[in-house]
């Protein structure tokens, strides 16, 4: 990926297994958003090309590539700020359903019985990530976790099978973190696929069943945890920044 002179990606050839849970580091302005961005179609490489369940992403809307099944988040969550957690929730899912506007609002027994269904999902994500007790709150409330959990709701609400995570504990405390690793844990018994991005080393390190290190474009190491802790080009890359002893 060139922008200008600049070269962001140079060489990066990778894959992530159905199920598995792989992480994309490396250190600031390594090119690890970029990747990200080409995979979900917000950017288009200058060369190469991004495949998903054997299906070519290249130049597909992100729109389109959701509906793949492949969602990402994002490092600032965007959401509906000014309505509850609940109808946060309830309107990613009606990007996904058949029910029709004019139904809905003259109130046919199809789309109520519809909307019906939309709304024990809603609950029923909202359970999984842990905030279904602050269902009625504003979503501009939220403390700042949960907020983020609110983020990865929206995410599910497209029904991924695979999910990008793009620095999703960034700004959190202890024990925010560990709610957050707790729901990869779950997501992870579901079957979800997930490619993270992160800088919590010692999060990377406890949920990776792989890790992709990238530096100045180019994948330096692509291995397991034990293996990256171990890989000199790697430990020289974070310059003593603790993935050894993470």
């Amino acid at each position: 990926m060139h922008f200008g002179g600049l070269i962001a990606i140079s060489d990066m050839n990778f894959h992530v297994n159905e199920g598995e849970l792989v992480s994309l580091i490396g250190p600031n302005g390594a090119g690890k958003t970029t990747a990200f961005n080409i995979i979900t179609g917000f950017q288009r490489p200058t060369k190469g090309r991004v495949s998903f369940r054997g299906t070519s992403l290249a130049g597909l809307k992100p729109h389109q590539v959701t509906s793949l099944g492949l969602v990402r988040t994002f490092q600032r969550t965007n959401l509906f700020d000014k309505i509850s957690v609940f109808d946060n929730v309830l309107i990613g899912l009606h990007r996904k359903t058949s029910a029709r506007l004019l139904g809905t609002l003259l109130s046919l027994p199809r789309e109520r019985k519809a909307e019906a269904e939309l709304r024990d999902q809603a609950w029923e994500i909202l359970r999984l990530v842990g905030i279904e007790h602050q269902a009625k709150e504003r979503a501009s409330g939220l403390p700042y976790g949960d907020q983020r959990l609110l983020g990865v709701a929206l995410a599910l609400a497209a029904q991924p099978s695979a999910l990008l995570l793009d620095e999703p504990v960034s700004g959190m405390n202890a024990t925010e973190t560990g709610r957050f690793i707790e729901l990869i844990d779950k997501l992870r018994s579901r079957g979800t696929t997930i490619l993270l991005v992160e800088h919590d080393m010692p999060m990377v390190m406890r949920i990776s069943d792989r890790i992709v290190v990238l530096n100045y474009g180019r994948i330096i190491a692509n291995g397991t945890p034990k293996e990256i802790q171990n890989d000199p080009e790697v430990i020289q890359a974070y310059l003593g920044q603790g993935v050894k002893h993470a």
